[in-house]
């Protein structure tokens, strides 16, 4: 009998989707899901690698003083863990290396990319090179966006995935790499996973309202080289089921299940296939 698939679900200080991740990693075939607290972590009665898929949810981390997951990122680097000799960044990196999974939704695809984790192209794999940073248009976005999917991307969440049809809710997710050299890298090493496109063509696209944050490169979403790291914009735990849909009673036909799903599904597959 195989060993049970288990997930964690980090939440605390302003953190908000943390249930719906949960859910969205028991309905994509998880065995064990906890939402654990930040706190738990640096008390050090939870560790990372305990668990095969580490989930960032999204929410408002540290009212995001500092800029979007700034204050938690330095939560990660330089707070002790209690009666180790750690933190908790190098817990995530060990967790990595190990081969397990993470994702980051909105504010938890900020932390990703603040803390070096993504895309990780540095030569030390751990300097931040990309950020998000202030939507173009000054102000909060709230819609429902259509996102083109690259099929050569190494990313294990999105295999064999084509479009997706996810909501954002973000005020900073203005996609910016440090250089167009850094820029060039991610292109041409497939880290683009997700682009923004309009909903009637799968090109990229820089358009308001279809990109809604002017983010270079159309880009969404990344993975790390390995595509076991991955983080988007969109919240895919926003789109489990028909009634998720903003046109569910208008649209006939739609499917039980939500777009959203299909990405956990295929991390637990992975997980399943690959790890145990």
């Amino acid at each position: 009998m195989s060993r049970p698939i288990r997930a964690v679900v980090i939440t605390g200080n302003g953190v908000n989707c943390e249930k719906e991740m949960a859910l969205a990693c028991r309905l994509g075939g998880a065995d064990e899901i906890d939402i654990v607290h930040i706190a738990e972590l640096l008390a050090g009665r939870v560790r990372l690698g305990d668990y095969h898929l580490i989930n960032f949810p999204g929410g408002f981390l540290d009212g995001d003083d500092l800029g979007s997951a700034k204050a938690g990122v330095n939560r990660l680097l330089y707070a002790p863990v209690a009666g180790r000799n750690d933190h908790l960044i190098d817990q995530l990196r060990a967790a990595i290396a190990d081969g397990k999974l993470v994702i980051g939704v909105c504010n938890g695809f900020q932390l990703l990319l603040k803390a070096g984790l993504l895309p990780a192209l540095a030569p030390d794999k751990a300097r931040q090179t990309v950020t998000l940073t202030h939507n173009e248009g000054g102000r909060f976005e709230d819609r429902w966006c259509w996102l083109q999917v690259d099929p050569e991307s190494p990313c294990v969440f999105t295999r064999g995935l084509e479009r997706l049809y996810l909501p954002v809710r973000h005020g900073e997710g203005k996609f910016v790499a440090e250089s167009a050299a850094e820029l060039a890298r991610i292109e041409e090493k497939r880290l683009g996973v997700l682009k923004y496109c309009h909903p009637e063509t799968p090109l990229p696209t820089m358009d308001y309202p279809w990109n809604p944050n002017g983010s270079q490169g159309a880009v969404a979403g990344i993975c790390d080289e390995s595509g076991r790291v991955f983080g988007l914009m969109p919240h895919p735990e926003a789109y489990l089921f028909r009634t998720h849909h903003p046109r569910w009673t208008r649209e006939p036909g739609l499917p039980e299940e939500g777009m959203g799903l299909w990405l956990f599904r295929n991390a637990i597959d992975y997980i399943r296939s690959d790890l145990l």
